[in-house]
């Protein structure tokens, strides 16, 4: 607590044969610093021993227990202010309680399990929890619905993955016999819901409570007692190995061995508490056997394994990055014009467009988070990828030959013509506030990925990235940065292929066998059937994310950009038909990449690296599984991937800043001199990405830009906003538009601030409120009319 180590209470046994007497103990002992000394001048109201202490926010919560004479129901959280303890009572439990389990998962408590009186004959099969959130009358424990299974005490309680667990303990049958547990079970709080999981490898009880939570999804049950052999002639043993249990895969594996110190003859350490301090693992005293109790403070870290890169990854490395800069290298000698810079002199073939369209919307966290979130879940997002594919008429009749004939270098310029200058300059604003919160952020999370699964350093990824990025974007302009998008979807692509066939070919039966588990276990469920709207339900998936489509590819320049590379309109449609037939096929490979994922690490779950995020499975199997030199090839595709999303809003936003502001008020500039200008916001541009995403590094924390994303994203609804109002009405005007922009941000953040609305719905709300609101004022506001036939732009690249 405050950064504070406390011990408090316990027992202990006393005597020369160290069972002659039981103390139990009242002491609380502070340490500051691991190498400092304990401070013991405080007490505790009463001797404690047998509860539940669980880390908060604001402090160490100490809940149930007893003193060797009776139970207690008392809640107490202790507090460290940095001089002294203070001791605060909560609400208590509904009745007594000790030998119980519990952790702390979000904001709530959860208690299980336990005995309410020393003498009972009876255990109990409670499950109670207590909202931290809540103050005053409103604090109270609350009762759920118990597991499927058996009362118990001495269970084992965890906090994993957006979930509570419950492992093992010990029973009681009539005939006074105390069986130890084997089972465990799953409760959802979203659903409100128990589930059992797969048995341990042995019966377990007194284990390490809370269970350390490893990585994103492991569980670690460290020492504990367990039955042994009637043979032996003793009731229990301790264990020496620690087994660890895998949310997602729901399967078991002996992660290592206790050391030394939390082993005496056969028996390993039971009954004692864990706690994170100082980076590491903390489990302080414990209990060897019925007459030894350990006064030790141990810590552990969990080690990673990993097989890291190989010089032949390295070569294949240096070689796919040293291509890219070699193709900015060779359009440099293209770029002789903003016409070049921006648009690529139209000289961009249809296939190539559609493959950087492509490109540009698979960024490195989307291609690794699709296969990972179908591996954590199921293909409930199918249709939502497949809302791309059904909207390809919508931009191909409506949207693409709005920007075509208009002859545009931004999507924002059509905004002026539409309606007037303020619109356009809030449009262009809008895109280049969320692209400078992107910049780092897609540099950011690939680099922390590659570190995490290669052992490379986090700042010299993003270095590589940005620089190369920023070099091959100057030289080239948008040409480089489409032609690097087809390489980098060819590796990308072409990689998820060979590990979806390597996969497949290392699972006993192949497809056959991936099928049927994934069928036998949910993996393949492709819709929820309900009309809640907090969920992902069908319609909330196909509504929301078909409106999301109209924000990237209506209203965002990077793709907009892509339409106007082409040589003419037919070229542009044919490009968006190819990428929609691009996003058909490959959400089948994505998908199935990430349910054979599941299937390979639950038949081998020993591969799986403990101590890793679910986010990055997909880099850790192409590290640890693909043969040498390919593994390279893939991960300089995903490196290329976070570097083709820093180009494209790099290019993009220089593109803005260049055509709506500055050559929009300096008429009289050469195009040389916007030139030069493009090529120098683009270089500062690619410096402040690769310094956000170092700073963010950094910090470890991206908390704040998250809040910056957030606040921005109010105006993404509102954007596409704008363009519908325009491509698809005449009465709604500037003025009314703009209302209807500011209104759909506050719309949005009411929504997000008070209601549990499916993200999913944040840009169909946005979009309609932003339309629906700019009508009305539109209506309320009197303005001249415009003649809107024949919209056309005379920019001074045609009249030059």
């Amino acid at each position: 607590a405050n950064n504070a180590l406390i011990v408090a209470g316990g027992k202990s046994n006393v005597g020369k044969s160290g069972a002659d007497r039981v103390v139990w103990r009242d002491r609380i002992h502070v340490l500051t610093e691991p190498d400092g000394h304990w401070c013991s001048d405080w007490q505790l109201p009463r001797p404690l021993a047998g509860g539940v202490s669980i880390t908060t926010d604001d402090g160490l919560l100490l809940i149930g227990g007893g003193d060797g004479k009776r139970h207690y129901a008392n809640v107490q959280l202790i507090r460290w202010d940095g001089e002294k303890i203070i001791v605060k009572s909560l609400p208590p439990l509904p009745h007594p309680n000790a030998f119980c389990c519990g952790a702390k998962l979000g904001n709530t408590i959860y208690i299980a399990g336990g005995q309410e009186r020393l003498d009972s004959s009876q255990l109990l099969g409670v499950f109670w929890t207590l909202d931290l959130s809540e103050n005053g009358d409103q604090a109270a424990w609350r009762k759920l619905d118990t597991w499927p299974g058996k009362p118990r005490k001495f269970a084992v309680a965890a906090a994993q993955d957006g979930a509570f667990f419950i492992f093992g303990g010990q029973s009681l049958d009539t005939d006074g016999r105390v069986p130890y547990l084997a089972d465990g079970y799953r409760y959802d709080p979203k659903k409100n819901s128990w589930s059992q999981i797969t048995d341990m490898p042995r019966p377990l009880s007194a284990a390490a409570t809370p269970a350390p939570a490893l990585g994103q999804a492991h569980i670690a049950l460290i020492g504990g007692c367990s039955e042994k052999n009637s043979e032996s002639g003793d009731d229990a043993f301790s264990p020496g190995d620690v087994l660890a249990y895998h949310t997602i895969t729901d399967t078991w594996i002996t992660a290592g061995e206790l050391p030394s110190e939390l082993r005496i003859g056969s028996w390993a350490i039971s009954n004692l508490p864990a706690t994170w301090w100082q980076d590491r693992f903390v489990l302080p005293g414990g209990k060897f056997s019925s007459d030894k109790a350990s006064s030790a403070i141990i810590t552990a870290a969990p080690q990673r394994t990993s097989k890291g890169f190989t010089w032949l990854d390295y070569t294949m490395l240096v070689i796919y990055l040293g291509t890219l800069v070699w193709m900015g290298f060779y359009f440099s000698r293209r770029e002789k014009s903003t016409d070049d810079f921006f648009l690529g002199g139209h000289r961009v073939p249809w296939w190539a467009a559609a493959m950087s369209i492509f490109g540009t919307q698979l960024s490195a966290i989307t291609f690794m988070a699709t296969p990972a979130l179908v591996y954590r879940t199921n293909w409930v997002y199918f249709f939502g990828n497949m809302t791309v594919v059904a909207m390809v008429p919508v931009f191909i009749y409506f949207y693409i030959p709005f920007f075509k004939q208009l002859n545009v270098t931004t999507a924002y310029e059509y905004l002026e013509i539409r309606f007037n200058l303020t619109t356009r300059l809030l449009g262009s604003t809008a895109f280049l506030l969320f692209q400078v919160g992107r910049l780092g952020v897609v540099l950011l999370l690939p680099a922390l990925a590659l570190s995490i699964v290669t052992g490379l350093n986090v700042y010299a990824c993003i270095a590589v990235m940005g620089i190369l990025a920023t070099l091959y974007t100057v030289l080239g302009g948008i040409e480089a940065v489409v032609w690097t998008d087809v390489l980098q979807v060819i590796v990308l692509v072409g990689g998820a292929l060979i590990c979806l066939i390597i996969i497949v070919q290392s699972i006993d039966g192949g497809l056959a066998t991936v099928v049927s588990m994934g069928a036998a276990s949910g993996k393949f469920r492709v819709a929820n059937l309900t009309w809640d709207f907090a969920t992902t339900s069908l319609w909330v998936v196909v509504i929301g994310r078909a409106m999301e489509q109209l924000i990237s590819y209506g209203s965002d320049q990077t793709v907009v950009q892509r339409y106007l590379v082409t040589p003419d309109m037919k070229a542009a449609q044919r490009a968006m038909w190819t990428k929609g037939a691009l996003t058909f096929v490959t959400t089948f490979l994505f998908f199935g990449l990430g349910t054979s994922l599941w299937a390979f690490y639950k038949t081998h779950p020993q591969l799986l690296n403990v101590t890793g995020r679910t986010d990055d499975i997909f880099p850790w199997f192409v590290v640890q599984q693909l043969p040498l030199g390919l593994s390279g090839v893939v991960i300089a595709g995903l490196l290329a991937a976070a570097m083709s999303s820093l180009d494209s809003s790099m290019n993009s936003m220089a593109t803005v800043i260049t055509t709506d502001f500055y050559r929009r008020f300096r008429t009289n500039v050469s195009d040389h001199h916007c030139l030069a200008l493009a090529r120098w916001l683009t270089a500062l541009l690619g410096i402040l990405g690769t310094a956000l995403a170092m700073y963010f590094a950094f910090l470890r924390t991206m908390s704040m830009w998250d809040h910056y994303i957030k606040i921005i994203g109010f105006f993404g609804g509102g954007l596409a906003g704008l363009f519908i109002a325009g491509i698809f009405t005449r009465r709604i005007h500037g003025p009314g538009v703009v209302v209807g922009m500011f209104t759909s941000a506050a719309v949005l953040y009411l929504v997000r601030t008070y209601t549990d609305v499916h993200f999913f719905l944040y840009a169909g709300i946005g979009i309609v409120s932003c339309v629906t609101v700019g009508y009305i004022a539109s209506l309320l506001i009197p303005l001249e009319s415009r003649d809107l036939k024949g919209l056309t732009i005379h920019t001074r690249r045609r009249e030059e």
